[in-house]
């Protein structure tokens, strides 16, 4: 055995691995960096961790096709709904409630809370005193459930929908009414 040629090989190995493991921090630094948008790169977070949280990923044995995997609101991108609907949507007081509360969230640290306590935190503001708290869980909410329910993934391999749930066959014999 070549032992030497085999420590090249594991030791390229590595600093390739370490390589990819740099580059990607860089990318999400450079991301972070060089982000734009109505909502801050941080901001973006907390919407995905909330709709996770409304709507985690769910486990295949609740689906109803055989072949169909288990979905969540990360999975189907209801998140990218819900900053895009929050930013062309809403009217300029309701954006800035919603800044307002992912601040006060961010503060919380909530994307570093666990699936409990994120769920306890989000229970809390649909029972606060406070009419900008309730106001916000039932916007994200409600959103959230509409921007799931609305994916072609729930849509049509959950539900069955059809858009046009006629079928036409053209060319088919006519039986004769005659005899």
């Amino acid at each position: 055995m070549q032992r030497r040629t085999s420590l090249k090989l594991l030791g390229a190995a590595g600093l390739g691995i370490a390589g990819l493991a740099v580059a990607d921090w860089k990318w999400q630094l450079v991301d972070r960096i060089t982000h734009t948008g109505f909502f801050t790169f941080d901001q973006e977070r907390l919407i995905a961790s909330i709709a996770d949280t409304i709507i985690p990923q769910g486990s295949s044995s609740t689906s109803s096709g055989e072949n169909a995997a288990p979905i969540g609101a990360l999975s189907t991108k209801t998140d990218q709904f819900l900053i895009k609907f929050f930013e062309k949507c809403l009217e300029k007081e309701e954006q800035e409630l919603v800044v307002k509360e992912l601040e006060a969230l961010h503060q919380l640290g909530f994307i570093s809370l666990s699936k409990e306590e994120r769920e306890k935190t989000l229970l809390s503001y649909k029972e606060d005193a406070s009419e900008d708290k309730k106001k916000f869980y039932e916007l994200v909410r409600s959103n959230t459930i509409f921007g799931f329910t609305t994916v072609k993934e729930v849509m049509v391999d959950y539900r069955g929908y059809q858009v046009a749930p006629g079928f036409y066959q053209g060319c088919a014999d006519v039986p004769s009414l005659t005899s």
